[in-house]
């Protein structure tokens, strides 16, 4: 597709400086452009960038417009990175969306499959199943009984949804995740361990996003519920009844453990471990690898396994640099005593 400089700040309500008819026909990042190419602008330290640029037109941010000759075409806006969304988004829209069943489906009897929804060959639909409008399922899906996927969803090839599970509107879901299994329960007999069964579900609100090779465990009883808009990375484990809130975003490599509660706004990063039955209050940011143990109030910054408050963290860590040190005048002093004793 080719569009011209004032149709994409027409979409984005930006202020043009240059030709208008400037013409692009693909986006590159900014320090490695192609003529003919559109790119953005949204941090200070890719301003250099600009001069030496090839890019043909250039999304920026209004406070970082330069005070220098540029050859491109610029459209000014107040965020460029959201801008830039809008767009791709936007392009993603007029590429279009698939719709109609296709050979080697197969669909229960019993199941109810809304408008213009798209289902790939070799998936599978079981029974009393509801599929919402607008939904696009790849092929090569098993979607379980009773499930029920709202509207305007994205299920890429070889998701697993397990029984009765519920997934709301506009929610993606990649390649190879599985909802639904077991939970990791077992009780321990004279005989070994015996399986615990897991009679519950998952319930997955709007708006969530989850990434490929991702397990959400169903609740032992009851449900594991994924809050609105929360974001999950690839490979992430979930397990039974945990309790996320809205609007948090989970990355890579990340396990939380039975029944824990976590509330809303929250950022994990990545190789966090997470305990089971505890709570993790609203607007918590967790580093890297850090390991949660305990109760986390609302506003924490924690790090460290196990994890502690990150300024808890950081005055000790100026501590443990110097422990080398702190154990050799410690010795020192230990030998000069004992040598005075010997006088």
């Amino acid at each position: 597709m080719e569009f011209t400089a004032g149709q994409i700040a027409g979409f984005i309500k930006g202020k043009i400086i240059g030709d208008e008819n400037t013409v692009i026909n693909g986006v590159s990042p900014i320090e490695s452009g192609e003529k003919g190419h559109l790119s953005f602008v949204a941090q200070e330290r890719f301003v250099n960038f600009i001069a030496d640029s090839k890019c043909s037109v250039l999304i920026i941010s209004e406070k970082l417009l330069p005070d220098i000759y540029y050859p491109q075409t610029m459209i000014v806006v107040e965020d460029a990175y959201l801008s830039f969304q809008v767009l791709m988004n936007l392009y993603k829209e007029m590429q279009g969306r698939k719709s109609g069943i296709e050979d080697g489906a197969v669909f229960h009897e019993t199941s109810v499959v809304g408008e213009n929804v798209y289902v790939g060959a070799f998936t599978c639909v079981s029974e009393k199943v509801k599929i919402g409008d607008g939904t696009q399922i790849y092929p090569q899906v098993f979607i379980g009984k009773n499930v029920k996927i709202g509207k305007n969803c994205v299920l890429y090839s070889g998701v697993r949804i397990y029984d009765y599970c519920v997934i709301g509107d506009n929610c993606i879901i990649h390649s190879n995740s599985v909802i639904g299994s077991d939970g990791f329960g077992f009780q321990p007999t004279k005989d070994g361990y015996q399986k615990i069964p897991q009679l519950g579900n998952v319930v997955i609100h709007d708006n969530v996003e989850i990434g490929s090779n991702c397990s959400i465990d169903r609740g032992t009883i009851g449900s594991t519920v994924i809050g609105k808009g929360t974001k999950i990375d690839n490979l992430i484990q979930i397990a039974h009844n945990v309790r996320i809130g809205e609007h948090n975003v989970i990355a890579s490599q990340t396990g939380i453990a039975g029944s824990t509660t976590i509330g809303d706004w929250n950022q994990i990063g990545g190789q966090v471990g997470i305990v089971g039955h505890i709570k993790i209050g609203n607007q918590v940011k967790i580093q890297a690898q850090s390991g949660v143990t305990t109760n986390v109030a609302d506003g924490e910054r924690m790090y460290g396994s196990p994890a502690i408050a990150y300024n808890d963290y950081l005055r000790s860590y100026v501590h443990f640099k110097k422990l080398p040190e702190l154990a050799k005048k410690i010795n020192t002093l230990e030998q000069n005593s004992k040598d005075q004793t010997n006088e």
